[in-house]
């Protein structure tokens, strides 16, 4: 048997406490993505900077320098 639209059809009035269950469902998932997130951010902050990347701010702090006393 075929179902009609009509057939389909569910409660229209959601189950008591499904709000909250889905409220408190993204809550846990902001904070997991939170905590992935600040422990993501440590380990760049953590990264140790490239030697010829301080180079380059190293020429860049001498360059400033002599020009401020010119």
């Amino acid at each position: 048997m075929i179902d009609s639209p009509d057939s389909r059809k569910t409660s229209a009035a959601p189950e008591a406490g499904a709000g909250e269950a889905s409220l408190e469902e993204a809550r846990l998932r902001q904070q997991a993505i939170g905590v992935k997130l600040r422990h993501l951010f440590d380990e760049v902050v953590n990264e140790p900077v490239p030697d010829a990347f301080l180079e380059i701010l190293r020429r860049a702090d001498e360059r400033k320098s002599s020009e401020d006393k010119a």
